[in-house]
């Protein structure tokens, strides 16, 4: 159920290996001849910017996609994979980058869907019940295996997502991007996990744009670029400069706070919002918290897990209600008003979880990255379409998102690139103040320095950018202000000028596990 079992042939030998590799897409070349080596007992560290073939190369080698040429070497044996069941069955488990639980199920459900326990009575519900338990142990979570997944936030259900490979006990874990949505203290619990794995010979394969947190447990790299590999090494020859460098070419930065221009008039101002924690549990996850943000500033909301910072985002947007408090949107009381007016009157919101609440899967790149201006491209019965194709063209080319063209599949982009369309969408919108939850999730370096300095530029021209992050570094960036939330509160209030030290200790963080 857990834990592999030790596997008695030798560390570090190859055991799974990909030769010459390519995928197209019609006329998109996601991989273009790629050698890969997985190592027994050892991670292997796999980079690259969004759109590089990353999470191709990886479903391939897990059975979710066949590859256009190439072969899969598994114990020195060519193999095929007809599914991700068959390569499972061989002993390699992939984590998506996006979760695949079924939310209206609960933690133990979504853990054996597919693979249930069974005796002659049928579902042992209270072994799967009693595994899930241990599981959650293990991974050091308080999560009850019958809380429905729907309840549980971001983090948690990437957790039950590391469960449920786990549970497998396979022999080659394949992790895309497991700790994007994980605080700092459960990914120390993580990376424990994948010692013990490594101690008793299963191979990793760990995909993360979280560079310097990677360099911790890999023991090679491999850097991929626009589908070919450009670079591999065993961890004593690399450090973040080799990576950045073999990912973009050049060290990027994620910019600076825009300066040479005076802030306006107060655009949004948050007065004594008190929130109350979902399922009645008695207390405010948004205590009392006032907040006051000007034309052309940017504020950073920087806070571990629970600190209160996407309750607080979504109040303001209208998703979640406050239980006393006041919104003022320039000048006028939104509280009361829906989620459309607020869009509407030029306050929006990029969600943190792009997949179920930034973007519908049914639609193209474009239709999306239209949705939300819809009035300014329908009159009556009738849409313009040529409005909306310049919509869509111009947010393409602003967000710099990497497609085939408005009219591909949503699902056909990268992780980061669908991140930018959720972007591109609220920015299309024109308005006065957005509000970004973890705006960088699943986004590599590049892209992520892209979007900042574009919400920079926007500053320059009078947006109110108030962004919430769980990585310190970005709080330095491009904020004129960082506000500090710890259980609900505003614990310190910095300028950009502050340390990351002191970030982290005003929202109770211990610098030295960080």
């Amino acid at each position: 159920m857990s834990m592999a079992a030790k596997d008695t042939r030798a560390d570090g030998e190859v055991v799974l290996a990909a030769r010459n590799i390519a995928k197209s897409y019609g006329s998109v070349h996601a991989l273009k001849g790629v050698n890969f080596e997985v190592h027994r007992g050892q991670v292997t560290t796999l980079f690259g910017e969004n759109g590089a073939g990353k999470s191709t190369l990886m479903k391939i080698l897990s059975g979710v996609v066949q590859p256009t040429s190439g072969e899969i070497i598994l114990d020195g044996q060519p193999v095929s994979f007809a599914s991700s069941t068959d390569a499972r069955n061989r002993g390699i488990s992939i984590i998506h980058q996006e979760l695949s639980l079924a939310p209206n199920m609960n933690v133990r459900d979504n853990i054996f869907m597919g693979r249930e326990i069974m005796t002659s009575a049928g579902v042992d519900f209270a072994e799967e019940e009693r595994q899930t338990r241990a599981l959650m142990e293990e991974l050091e979570e308080n999560i009850d295996p019958l809380t429905l997944v729907e309840d549980l936030r971001l983090g948690q259900q990437q957790i039950v997502e590391i469960a449920r490979a786990l549970s497998i006990n396979s022999r080659i874990l394949i992790m895309d991007e497991p700790t994007s949505a994980l605080s700092a203290t459960e990914v120390e619990v993580l990376f424990k996990v994948i010692r013990d794995l490594k101690a008793k010979g299963v191979s990793i394969v760990y995909i993360s744009h979280h560079l310097e947190e990677a360099l911790q447990i890999t023991n090679h790299a491999v850097v991929l670029r626009d589908g070919n590999m450009t670079a591999f090494a065993e961890r004593k020859d690399i450090d973040l400069e080799w990576i950045v460098r073999n990912m973009v070419g050049e060290n990027f930065d994620l910019g600076a706070p825009p300066t040479g221009y005076a802030f306006g008039d107060v655009a949004l101002s948050v007065e004594n919002l008190c929130v109350p924690a979902a399922g009645g549990a008695g207390y405010n996850v948004v205590d009392n918290m006032s907040l006051t943000v000007r034309a052309g500033e940017v504020v950073c909301i920087y806070g571990l897990m629970g600190a209160g910072r996407t309750e607080m985002l979504e109040t303001i947007a209208g998703r979640l209600s406050a239980s006393s408090g006041r919104i003022l949107f320039k000048g006028r009381d939104v509280s009361r008003l829906s989620i459309a007016d607020r869009i509407n009157q030029g306050l929006v919101l990029v969600p943190e979880d792009r997949q179920r609440d930034g973007l519908v899967q049914t639609m193209t790149v474009g239709r999306n990255l239209s949705l939300a201006s819809i009035g300014a491209f329908v009159k009556g019965f009738f849409t313009s379409k040529k409005a909306e194709q310049a919509i869509i063209d111009q947010s393409i080319r602003k967000v710099h998102i990497k497609t085939d063209g408005g009219g591909a599949p949503i699902g056909s982009l990268s992780g980061g690139n669908q991140q930018k369309v959720v972007i591109g969408k609220m920015l299309a919108t024109e308005p006065d103040v957005i509000l970004l939850d973890e705006p960088s999730r699943g986004i590599d370096i590049g892209a992520k320095s892209e979007v900042f300095k574009l919400l920079a530029e926007r500053a320059r021209t009078g947006l109110a950018v108030v962004y919430s992050t769980s990585e310190v570094g970005e709080c330095l960036s491009i904020a004129h202000r960082i506000i500090v939330m710890r259980r609900g509160k505003i614990s310190a209030e910095f300028t950009s000028d502050t340390t990351k030290e002191k970030i982290m200790a005003a929202s109770g963080e211990s610098v030295v596990a960080h």
